[in-house]
């Protein structure tokens, strides 16, 4: 089946070549340039959490000391999931069908989970085999605790533009010393990309990611950022 929009340049190998050998050279200047911000955020300051939040997790009530399971690293994903939702967040579900196996970063001393404002039924509801089949990671309702408030994602503001009803996604990173919880780093909106890996198999095709704010030739297929994207359920065959 043929194209149906206009291509970049057919050239012969040799030039393909060349062409590539140069577009490699600046994405390993990209890559260098990432390595130097990630040292930059490995020596970030950090904040205290002192405040007692509880959880409702799969084995019942959790500290966010319980979340970190013996391990000296949390990475807590704030799924927009509100109390009142009957569906979570489609942008979030992405995120989390890109999510491998856990093993790989409990081998690093790292934990990942997902915590909502929604109850935990839920939350298990909708991450069961009949809807998202998602085994892992573990979720925990943090509803009746201050916890998304205080992480900063959930606002209260239910117009917000940037926000669905108050909620928004989010990424924060703690490291544990014995019984002492720091905050290291948080990132939301397009920072989350990072543990995106839709995206990054979407970037390296032609098309890119198909929406209208990216820069591709003329012609190309583009539509509106993330109003394409479903729950993977959702799609038309």
């Amino acid at each position: 089946m043929s194209v149906p929009h206009p291509l970049p340049a057919i050239v012969s190998m040799d030039e393909w070549q060349a062409a590539l050998e140069r577009q490699i050279a600046k994405e390993k200047e990209l890559t260098r340039a990432r390595d130097r911000l990630n040292a930059e955020r490995r020596r970030l300051p950090m904040v205290e959490v002192t405040k007692a939040y509880t959880f409702e997790g799969p084995s019942g009530p959790a500290t966010l000391l319980d979340l970190f399971e013996g391990r000296r690293q949390l990475i807590v994903y704030h799924f927009m999931f509100g109390p009142d939702w009957e569906a979570g967040c489609d942008g979030c579900s992405w995120m989390v069908d890109a999510m491998s196996h856990p093993a790989h970063l409990h081998a690093r001393d790292t934990s990942l989970v997902l915590v909502s404002r929604a109850p935990l039924a839920k939350l298990e509801r909708y991450r069961a085999r009949a809807r998202m089949g998602w085994r892992h990671p573990p979720w925990y309702s943090s509803q009746g605790s201050d916890f998304n408030v205080d992480m900063g994602v959930t606002t209260g503001d239910r117009d917000a533009p940037d926000a669905d009803r108050g909620e928004r996604h989010g990424v924060s990173v703690f490291l544990r010393d014995g019984e002492r919880v720091y905050r290291t780093y948080f990132t939301g909106k397009r920072g989350v990309e990072y543990l995106g890996s839709h995206w990054t198999y979407l970037d390296l095709t032609p098309y890119g990611r198909q929406e209208t704010w990216e820069d591709s030739p003329e012609g190309w297929p583009q539509s509106a950022p993330y109003a394409w994207n479903r729950r993977h359920d959702e799609y038309e065959s």
